[in-house]
C-alpha cells in the first residue's frame, strides 16, 4: 500500500474501494488496508455489542445490586 491510500467498504454493493469513489453515504471508512475495509461490518457489529454492554452497565449504575458481586 502506498502512503496515503485509503480503502472504503461500499454498503450498497459490498465491495471494497480503493480511494473515495462512491458517495460518502454509501461508504464505511476510511481504513488503512483492504482487509480492514472488508471486515467493516464485522468490526462495526463487535463495537456495537461492546457499546451495548457498556450502556447496560451504566444504566444499572448506582442501583442496588449493581456491583459485580451484588454489593455496592
Amino acid at each position: 500500500m502506498t502512503e496515503g491510500t485509503q480503502f472504503y467498504y461500499n454498503l450498497t454493493n459490498g465491495s471494497v474501494e480503493e480511494g473515495h469513489q462512491s458517495p460518502g453515504t454509501e461508504l464505511m471508512g476510511p481504513y488503512a488496508t483492504r482487509e480492514e475495509a472488508a471486515r467493516a461490518l464485522q468490526t462495526a457489529a463487535q463495537r456495537n455489542q461492546s457499546w451495548d454492554e457498556e450502556n447496560a452497565e451504566w444504566e444499572g449504575y448506582g442501583t442496588e445490586g449493581s456491583g459485580s458481586d451484588g454489593s455496592r
